[in-house]
C-alpha cells in the first residue's frame, strides 16, 4: 500500500500491518483513498474530520449543480410574425440557461386538414435558430398537437462566443 501521512507526505509503499501501526502510534485512522490504484493508496487521517470535510464538499457540489428542466412553449398555427418573434426570444433565453425546450404547435378545428402548415412552421422555427440548436425529437403529430424538442448546441457556442 502507498501510504500518505496527515501532512500529505508520502511515506512510501508499506505493508498493511506497518501502515496500521504508524496510524495507531499517531492516534489516527488509516483510510483507503484510491483502491483501484496499483498499489492502493491509503492516507493516515482523523476519520471524523475527513468524513465531515467530504460531506461538506458533497453538499457544496450539490448546491452548485443546476437542474436542467424540459421547458415548454406553445403556440397556434395562425400566430403572427411579431408574436412568434417574442416567443422565440423567450425560447432562446431558456436555451441559454441550458434547458431543453419542447415546442408545441396546436391545431384548432379545421386547421387539422392542413397538417403541412404546422410542419412548415416547425421547420421555420428550427431554421430561425440555425446551428445554435440541435433537434432532439423531430416534429411529430399527436392528435391535435405537433411537438418537437430542441436543445442548445454547445459546439456552436464554443466556436462563436
Amino acid at each position: 500500500m502507498r501510504v500518505i501521512d496527515q501532512e500529505g507526505k508520502q511515506l512510501g509503499v508499506l505493508s498493511r500491518i506497518e501502515a496500521l501501526q504508524i496510524a495507531q502510534q499517531q492516534g489516527l485512522d488509516l483510510v483507503e483513498i484510491s483502491p483501484d490504484a496499483n498499489p492502493p493508496v491509503v492516507k493516515i487521517v482523523n476519520w471524523g474530520k475527513f468524513n465531515y470535510q467530504r460531506t461538506k464538499q458533497l453538499q457544496k457540489n450539490k448546491r452548485n449543480t443546476k437542474v436542467l428542466d424540459l421547458k415548454q412553449m406553445r403556440f397556434g398555427l395562425k400566430i403572427s410574425q411579431h408574436d412568434l418573434d417574442v416567443k422565440l426570444k423567450k425560447v432562446n433565453s431558456m436555451l441559454d440557461d441550458g434547458h431543453k425546450v419542447k415546442i408545441t404547435l396546436f391545431y384548432r378545428g379545421r386547421e387539422l386538414a392542413h397538417k403541412d402548415l404546422g410542419f412548415a412552421l416547425a421547420n421555420r422555427v428550427i431554421e430561425t435558430f440555425g446551428d445554435h440548436v440541435v433537434v432532439d425529437q423531430q416534429p411529430q403529430l399527436a392528435g391535435k398537437q405537433l411537438s418537437f424538442v430542441i436543445r442548445s448546441n454547445t459546439n456552436a457556442k464554443a466556436k462563436n462566443p
